[in-house]
C-alpha cells in the first residue's frame, strides 16, 4: 500500500487533505519555518474531526536541531500531553553542533514515546552522510526517517534515498520528501521505489 503523507499547518488544511485523500497527516504549524509544534488545541480537534491517522510534529522552534536543556524540558512536555491525548505518533529530530544525530538526546525523548510511532524528521538531511545513520535508527525502534536523501528535492536525492530504502530492507520506513507534489508524484514513485512519501501539496493544494 502507497502512503501519502500530507505536510499541514493547521486543522483546515488537515480537513482539506483528508477530503483530498490523503492516507496520513504530519500536523504542524509554521510551514515557513519548516514547521513547529501545534498547539493542543489543534491536536485535540484533529484527533476528534479526523479519520486518517495523524502525526504531530514535536520541534519548540524553527532554525536548528540543536537544543537547549530548556527546549528539550519542553519537547519531554510535549510529548507526554500529546501521549495522554491518544496521538499515534510524533516525528523529531535532534542534531549536535557539529550535524550529527544527538544519540544521547535522541534516546531520552524515545524513552516518553513508548507506545507511540515514531518518525526521525528531515534533521537528518543535515547529516553528512544519512544513509549511513539507517542502521543506528532501526536499532533505537525508529519507525520511519523522513528525507530527501540529503537533497533539496528528493529527485535530486534520490541515488541517496534508494541507498536508504535498500539498506532500511523493509526494517524502517524511508518516508521520500521534498517537492513530492500531486504532479510529480508518480514520476518520483517510479524512480525511487518506496511505499510513503512526503509533501505539503501530495495530494493537492490544502488552502
Amino acid at each position: 500500500m502507497i502512503i501519502r503523507e500530507a505536510c499541514v499547518g493547521n486543522f483546515i488544511e488537515a480537513k482539506n487533505a483528508e477530503d483530498l485523500g490523503a492516507e496520513r497527516i504530519e500536523l504542524c504549524e509554521n510551514l515557513y519555518e519548516g514547521g513547529t509544534t501545534p498547539s493542543y488545541g489543534t491536536v485535540k480537534k484533529v484527533l476528534e474531526k479526523i479519520a486518517v491517522p495523524t502525526l504531530v510534529m514535536i520541534r519548540p522552534r524553527g532554525g536548528n536541531f540543536c537544543y537547549s536543556p530548556a527546549e528539550i524540558v519542553i519537547m519531554i512536555e510535549d510529548i507526554i500531553l500529546f501521549k495522554k491525548l491518544g496521538v499515534k505518533g510524533v516525528v523529531l529530530g535532534v542534531l549536535t553542533p557539529n550535524n550529527k544525530i544527538d544519540y544521547p538526546l535522541l534516546k531520552r525523548l524515545l524513552r516518553e514515546t513508548s507506545g507511540m510511532e515514531v518518525t526521525f524528521h528531515k534533521a537528518i538531511d543535515e547529516v553528512a552522510n544519512p544513509a549511513n545513520e539507517v542502521v543506528n535508527l532501526v536499532e533505537l525502534g525508529i519507525d520511519r526517517i523522513l528525507t530527501s536523501g540529503g537533497a533539496k528535492t528528493a529527485l535530486e536525492g534520490t541515488e541517496i534515498l534508494n541507498e536508504m530504502i535498500k539498506i532500511a530492507n523493509n526494517k524502517i520506513k524511508i518516508v521520500v520528501a521534498g517537492g513530492v507534489t500531486v504532479e510529480k508524484f508518480e514520476e518520483v514513485r517510479l524512480k525511487i521505489p518506496s511505499t510513503e512519501f512526503h509533501g505539503k501539496k501530495i495530494v493537492g493544494n490544502l488552502n
